[in-house]
């Protein structure tokens, strides 16, 4: 069954023009009633596409000799001619097409929810307007004509019976849309029978189907993400994997400049180690720990437990030049720590 569609062109002229059908629409009633949605409900109002004198004549032609089609805009649930009110009580959105083509009386499919349903949404691959099988009809109710319409169902093909068993009547080809809409005999007939018995086979156009979110369900809701599939959003499947890589690749990274910082400090501490040992004793005995500094320190005014660090005297020539040079001192090795940054589309058609 078909409980959502949406019709969200770039802007009306493609809707009028039914991009990709090869049929011409010379006016449009009610255009002002109809608001482009991704996400049309049954009991609002949606453009359908008709002949526009449905009597046993051809109905007048156009400009190019074709039979003059125009659209209106109608409510979604059809509302029988002889109806006196609206049930509110029934969702008449689907008609069963073997019921139209047994000639068994109109029987028209309950809108079910389900708990545990998953939305999808069906659109010709190549982006044009996919066009559904429907019916309409006029009713006056409290002296108002109310234009409502519904839409045919049939079996599933194959490619998709896994989603449902039921699916709307596609018309993709000018070839069926001329031959449904044609009401010239005003009866039903073998060629219309054979059209909505079948499921869907015009290998020319090539649907395609994918999950699509949760929120198309609510009334009201209106997005331009019902239209995406679930995987590509960002709150999607594609992009929690991409998160868990970018997480992973980023805890690989820190922990690797951690053990190059470890490494780094551990080969300091090495050298510390090895400047000490390789400088020279004083051959003065102390208690204390002594400190070293780049200032002469006056051993004659500091007793043995405590280290006077004065302040360095003024330039005076030493009374006395060394034989030799102090021994040299090695320096450490400067290693450089890297920077690790993160940066871190369905028209009717009746």
């Amino acid at each position: 069954m078909c409980g959502r569609f949406a019709l969200r062109a770039n802007n009306r002229r493609e809707i009028r023009e039914l991009r990709g059908n090869n049929a011409n629409v010379d006016e449009w009633e009610g255009e002002d009633d109809f608001v482009p949605r991704y996400n049309i409900a049954p009991r609002t109002q949606a453009p359908v596409v008709r002949r526009r004198d449905p009597g046993p004549s051809r109905g007048q032609a156009g400009d190019d000799g074709e039979p003059s089609l125009i659209m209106q805009t109608m409510k979604w649930g059809l509302v029988p001619h002889w109806s006196k009110f609206e049930d509110n009580t029934l969702n008449t959105i689907n008609a069963r097409a073997e019921n139209l083509a047994e000639g068994g009386g109109m029987y028209y499919e309950w809108l079910t929810k389900g708990k545990d349903k998953l939305p999808h949404f069906m659109r010709r691959k190549d982006g044009n307007l996919l066009l559904m099988a429907g019916l309409y009809d006029s009713a006056v109710i409290e002296g108002r004509t109310l234009w409502t319409f519904t839409i045919v169902t049939t079996d599933a093909n194959k490619e998709f019976s896994w989603l449902h068993d039921r699916q709307p009547v596609f018309l993709t080809s000018k070839a069926a849309l001329d031959t449904w809409l044609d009401t010239s005999s005003q009866t039903w007939t073998k060629e219309l029978s054979e059209m909505v018995l079948q499921p869907y086979q015009d290998t020319t156009v090539s649907l395609e189907c994918y999950q699509v979110p949760k929120e198309v369900g609510k009334i009201g809701n209106e997005s331009p993400t019902f239209i995406e599939p679930v995987a590509k959003r960002k709150d999607g499947i594609q992009a929690m994997f991409a998160k868990q890589k970018q997480k992973a690749t980023e805890s690989s990274t820190v922990s690797h400049s951690e053990d190059l910082s470890h490494d780094l400090e551990s080969k300091t501490h090495e050298l510390q180690l090895s400047s000490q040992q390789s400088e020279p004793t004083s051959s003065s005995p102390t208690k204390g720990k002594r400190a070293r500094s780049p200032v002469p320190i006056d051993s004659s005014q500091a007793d043995d437990d405590e280290v006077q660090v004065i302040s360095e005297p003024k330039a005076k020539r030493p009374k006395a030049i060394p034989s030799s040079p102090p021994p040299a001192q090695k320096a450490p090795k400067v290693a450089s720590i890297p920077h690790i940054f993160h940066s871190s589309e369905s028209a009717l058609n009746f």
